[in-house]
């Protein structure tokens, strides 16, 4: 019998760079869970946000079966990646096997989870301190990413995530920037979009920063912009925006 050719593509940069903008931009994914006591899976819609490496985060209440289902069995997967004009399988998606980790509300991790989920989903602040709502890491153990047809990977955390050392002071340092930037800087992050990413004109903030890019969204538009060369310590931060922003104005200039 011969052997069965694979579908699958080698994982090269391109891909690379569209699984971790689909994360980036998600706002909402399907969560799969297994039901307990039946071992059926169960499907729900989730809003999403991601931590600093790029792990979706979700914020759920306890009252809705998916929690429930995490608190007995925390595998589940998480299916992101937005349909768009014509055949809904021509457009790029990711299905991302996780393990769910529920977040202590008087903890460390709460309070930046909090903070980058509610930039995303700046509408969650109405029920996020509501007692029976948690945040939920779903740490990542693989993927599938299927960029359109013929365009097929099978991904491993580390090429998908940001694993890097900068991590925790990126973190501590992330909140204070992002605000800085749009409270003092709008006209750059402007820029960023028009220039970086081929948007349109509008209200563009400044949603994330981590050691590959940015976030930004205007309403429920999403975009993400890859720094040139991933940062190598915190304090690349300011340096890798001013050049950014110089750049943008320069080109457009010309």
């Amino acid at each position: 019998m011969p052997e069965q050719k694979s579908v699958l593509q080698p994982v090269d940069a391109k891909a690379v760079a569209l699984a971790k903008t689909l994360l980036r931009t998600a706002r909402y994914g399907a969560l799969a869970v297994i039901e307990p006591g039946t071992g059926a899976p169960l499907a729900s819609r989730v809003g999403v946000s991601t931590d600093i490496d790029g792990t979706p985060v979700i914020l759920i209440s306890r009252l809705a079966p998916h929690t429930n289902a995490l608190l007995a069995d925390p595998r589940c997967s998480l299916l992101l990646g937005e349909p768009g004009k014509g055949d809904p399988l021509a457009h790029a998606r990711i299905s991302i096997d996780c393990r769910a980790r529920e977040i202590e509300r008087d903890s460390a991790d709460h309070v930046r989870l909090r903070t980058r989920y509610l930039a995303h989903q700046p509408k969650a602040g109405l029920y996020a301190e509501l007692g029976d709502f948690r945040f939920f890491r779903l740490e990542a153990q693989k993927a599938s990413l299927n960029g359109g047809f013929g365009r097929a990977y099978a991904m491993t955390p580390d090429q998908f995530l940001t694993l890097s050392a900068i991590n925790a002071d990126l973190a501590a340092a992330e909140a204070s920037a992002v605000e800085h930037m749009n409270e003092d800087h709008s006209e750059a992050v402007a820029l960023y979009a028009r220039h970086f990413a081929g948007a349109a004109d509008g209200k563009w903030v400044l949603l994330g920063i981590d050691a590959d890019g940015i976030d930004l969204a205007n309403g429920d538009a999403v975009e993400r912009i890859f720094f040139p060369e991933p940062l190598a310590s915190a304090a690349d931060m300011r340096m890798a925006l001013v050049k950014m922003a110089q750049q943008a104005r320069q080109q457009l200039a010309s």
